[in-house]
């Protein structure tokens, strides 16, 4: 897609005026209030109508317009259905997991706390450090596809979007922390619904996005078939590679403990869950629909080309339209993570500098704009973060049965902890591919491809989250003693050790 659909004064207006509407609504709502508690978990007081609205807003970042379509386009009907449930179902299980914190330890802010506690110093600093990577990395891939997107419509150069898009939003979030991520994620939670079914509706009405079973059939039989190989591992690596991730998002985790009752939790938690699974259903159908139509040429702007087709009538409200939605979705995303990165920084920040949290607080603000710099940097170049997102979810696959099992089960040793966790990673990584996705450091490099089954070696993303997910599992099963015992009581005493 070569032609610009809209102008860059267009551009600049629409982003100056939606990123400072979001920025000023932030900072009139913060006035006042941004004490400690306010910042990290908005005085545990938010109700299930507004953590409906920020779970939602929150995980909707612009990545839904480009992920599941162009995913559906090589692993077809089941990439789709691994990517909606992977993104989805994490929400039920934090309606059991966030419980079982807010129960076991009601003064805390975040998983990390309780990974200290209960397994110690290393699988602590893991755990810390895959989660500011993941948040990281998802940084960069939401301000990436933003500054790509407005690339795409106008020709307006990357690195302005990027600048824009992080200087408003850094600007109300280091301010006004989560309570001010929750108020504004209100507002975008209206606006990105209301242009997602516009927009959906307007996708499917264009004339030459028509469709019929029979068409599909001739068109992207593959895609759809039940016999279909890669769809099957392609859902599979999705569901498991986007459900752990998830796991350890500080930024849902802070709402967990955001929320003002048990019963607000498990109101707006399912509530997300019903409204995220359908979207990303029909978003993902997308890429097929693109098959179809033959739109699919460059999978990454798969929703722009179905959408803002010059032989289809598109218009400039139309486009304003999808820019406004990007932007919204965007936002919403990043404040998110950079709160969840600062509160991160200000509650495990006592542990490597004896700092007060008022001080770690503006020491983290520090911390965040140089993270937010190296995600400017990235971002402007237009890069790929593709290979960095795979890499933190394995991490992170690799150490979800244990934590998470280990939230329950007393009887597993922090020996046997980070013995597990450990090799998870080693397997994991011993078959997770290069950038070519043909080689691995086991397959194609110590070993011969042609040593391994043809299922194995064109298969290696989906071999590596598998046994990076399920090693742990078969350790702790393996060589858990019953003698080793926990005492959970402890852990809501040692928590304030942070503080």
């Amino acid at each position: 897609m070569s032609t610009f659909y809209l102008s860059q004064t267009a551009t600049i207006t629409t982003l100056l005026l939606t990123t400072t509407i979001f920025a000023a609504i932030g900072f009139f709502f913060s006035k006042g209030k941004i004490s400690i508690s306010s910042y990290l978990a908005a005085d545990r007081s938010i109700g299930r109508k507004s953590l409906t609205a920020s779970l939602t807003a929150s995980c909707f970042g612009v990545w839904i317009l480009i992920g599941p379509s162009e995913a559906a386009t090589w692993g077809g009907l089941g990439a789709v259905i691994g990517y909606a449930f992977g993104q989805a179902v994490p929400f039920l299980a934090f309606i059991i997991i966030g419980k079982r914190m807010r129960k076991i330890m009601p003064d805390g802010n975040s998983l990390t706390q309780f990974v200290l506690i209960r397994f110690g110093e290393a699988m602590f600093k893991l755990v810390l450090a895959l989660s500011i990577f993941y948040m990281f990395v998802y940084l960069c891939a939401e301000v990436t596809a933003i500054a790509k997107i407005t690339n795409l419509i106008s020709g307006f150069p990357l690195w302005q979007t990027s600048l824009l898009i992080i200087i408003t939003t850094l600007s109300y979030t280091l301010y006004g922390g989560l309570r001010a991520s929750i108020f504004t994620d209100k507002f975008q939670f209206v606006i990105i619904l209301f242009f997602l079914i516009i927009i959906i509706n307007q996708i499917f009405n264009i004339e030459t996005n028509s469709f019929s079973i029979e068409l599909i059939k001739e068109k992207a039989g593959t895609l759809v078939s039940g016999k279909y190989f890669y769809g099957y591992t392609a859902g599979l690596t999705f569901f498991i590679a986007v459900f752990a991730t998830n796991l350890f998002d500080q930024g849902i985790w802070q709402r967990v403990y955001s929320a003002k009752s048990n019963k607000d939790l498990v109101v707006g938690f399912t509530s997300a869950f019903f409204i995220v699974l359908p979207f990303l259903f029909i978003l993902g159908f997308f890429g097929i629909l693109a098959v179809i139509t033959g739109n699919a040429k460059d999978p990454s702007t798969i929703f722009f080309s179905l959408i803002l087709n010059p032989m289809t009538g598109s218009n400039s409200i139309l486009t304003i339209s999808v820019l406004v939605l990007a932007i919204s979705l965007v936002v919403s995303s990043m404040d998110t993570l950079i709160n969840a990165i600062s509160s991160l920084f200000i509650i495990n920040g006592g542990k490597f500098f004896k700092l007060t949290p008022r001080t770690l607080r503006k020491f983290s603000y520090f911390l965040v704009i140089i993270l937010s710099t190296i995600v400017f940097a990235i971002a402007s170049k237009g890069f790929s973060v593709l290979f960095m997102f795979l890499f933190a979810d394995l991490l992170c696959c690799a150490a979800a049965f244990t934590i998470f099992y280990g939230m329950f089960n007393k009887n597993i040793s922090k020996k046997l902890g980070l013995y597990s966790v450990t090799t998870g990673l080693i397997s994991g990584l011993a078959l997770f591919p290069n950038q070519t996705f043909e080689k691995s450091i086991l397959i194609g490099n110590i070993l011969p491809t042609n040593y391994f089954p043809g299922w194995i070696s064109t298969a290696l993303l989906f071999w590596s989250f598998a046994l990076a997910t399920f090693v742990p599992m078969i350790v702790i099963f393996f060589f858990n003693k019953k003698e080793k015992i926990f005492d959970f009581r402890k852990i809501n005493k040692e928590v304030n050790k942070f503080k």
